[in-house]
């Protein structure tokens, strides 16, 4: 098993396949439920949860994955990856959830569900939401190795042929962004984000070519925003100067690439509700698939300000972690799409059941999906996304060789669409000796301070 309990300031986790998960551990010459109150005797006893590990990996960036055994020896994973938290939700899983697992049957999904999230009693919120997600999501891949077919089939079978994706095209100045357009283009994306540098600011969100000052030399700013070291860098932002910018850089996009293709374009929390407003607006006549997390969200009523002075379709919620939080926004149409995260929202057994609840009133699906969701979560959001009606589209940043090393990985992309493939399960194996290779590394996302030193949303 793997020690992925958490270690001081300046050192390095080992993958050590010797070393178990502190409470993981069952008496092999017993009954591993013996003396359980919460077991259950009359399962087949090949289905139930043998060993649980924890394994942090950094190969390209810092995942954390749940692995989880059952007594005939189905495994099955599960993502459980906080950016610049990894540690956090790595202990509560390893400390809090490992040793309720030993012992109960895996095939009982909906109730180990409703067991986490209950009983901790201190439910709710992303580290909590994350352990339990990398549990359900290794339920569910167990579950569909032992059925033999992919896990979108028991999630009820595809209801399309493929998964519209999104990439992220950016650029400090306009040729730059053309250059990033077309290059995914290339790639084969049919929609793409558009993230622009703005005249006056060194180094903001989003942008590809922005320099790191620390340990992720020669990766893509935006394929890994959280830079290594002993404290998170910092940015400058001028929310009034972006808002003047961005406008005429959909224009000129527009004007490069014509009318049809896709454009989206991420806020990232930034805006106050009249700001979010105003740029909706200002952003009408360039026909935006989404404006995403253009307000700090927690504010739930801002986003009814920013739906009377805007016809922007917008999303919203990759920082959400429970149905409740998208509840109201969805019931009252305040939103276009849902861009919560399987990893985030407790897995696919809770991110299903939130989208048959957007069904109701024609909002659509937009998970969150940058490299901060590793293969896993990517793999199962996929499934869910094949499955459900109202899928809308995925975000999709490719990762980097050495992750597709660690976790190999049965999906295709092909045409600007995804599909997850028809392995049994999630379609996603992890090399737990290539994983070793690569030890969890501090790293923490930026943050931002204004020109008279505020701290602001980054």
């Amino acid at each position: 098993m793997t020690d992925a309990t958490p270690v001081p300031t300046g050192t390095t986790n080992t993958t050590d396949p010797a070393t178990p998960v502190p409470g993981a551990t069952d008496d092999r010459s017993g009954d591993a439920t013996a003396g359980r109150p919460d077991t259950w005797a009359s399962a087949d006893r090949g289905q139930l949860i043998d060993t649980a590990e924890v394994i942090v990996t950094s190969p390209d960036r810092n995942f954390v994955t749940l692995r989880i055994t059952t007594a005939d020896g189905v495994v099955g994973l599960g993502d459980a990856t906080l950016n610049g938290r990894e540690l956090a939700s790595a202990a509560y899983l390893s400390e809090h959830v490992v040793p309720l697992l030993i012992g109960r049957d895996a095939s009982r999904i909906e109730d180990t569900w409703q067991f986490l999230y209950r009983s901790s009693y201190w439910r709710r919120g992303p580290v909590t939401m994350a352990a339990i997600a990398a549990v359900d999501m290794a339920l569910w891949d167990i579950k569909a190795k032992v059925a033999g077919m992919p896990l979108y089939q028991l999630l009820g079978g595809a209801s399309r042929t493929g998964l519209m994706a999104y990439g992220h095209a950016s650029g400090k100045e306009l040729p730059e962004l053309f250059d990033s357009i077309r290059a995914h283009q290339a790639e084969g994306y049919r929609s793409i984000r558009v993230q622009t540098g703005v005249p006056g600011l060194e180094s903001i969100y989003g942008i590809a070519s922005n320099t790191t000052t620390s340990g992720n030399e020669g990766v893509r700013y935006d394929f890994e925003p959280a830079q290594r070291g002993a404290f998170p860098a910092m940015e400058d932002w001028d929310t009034r100067a972006y808002m003047r910018h961005v406008p005429a850089v959909f224009e000129a996009v527009r004007n490069e690439f014509g009318p049809e293709l896709p454009l989206l374009h991420d806020g990232h929390h930034r805006m106050t509700p009249l700001q979010a407003a105003k740029l909706g607006k200002s952003l009408e006549p360039y026909d935006l698939f989404w404006l995403e997390d253009c307000t700090p969200a927690e504010n739930q009523e801002a986003l009814k300000l920013v739906r009377q002075h805007t016809t922007t379709p917008l999303a919203i919620g990759e920082v959400f972690n429970t149905i409740w939080d998208f509840k109201d926004i969805i019931r009252d149409q305040l939103i276009d799409y849902v861009r919560g995260a399987v990893t985030h929202m407790g897995g696919v057994t809770p991110l299903k059941k939130t989208m048959e609840y957007a069904a109701l009133y024609q909002v659509k699906s937009g998970f969150h999906g940058p490299t901060d969701i590793s293969p896993v979560g990517l793999a199962a959001q996929m499934h869910v996304g094949l499955a459900i009606h109202n899928f809308g589209i995925q975000e999709y940043m490719q990762h980097g060789p050495r992750t597709n090393q660690v976790f190999r990985q049965s999906f295709t992309f092909t045409d600007g669409y995804l599909h997850p493939g028809d392995e049994p399960g999630l379609g996603v194996s992890l090399d737990v000796d290539e994983a070793g290779k690569y030890p969890y590394e501090q790293a923490y996302l930026p943050f931002n301070r204004l020109a008279d030193g505020t701290v602001h949303d980054w």
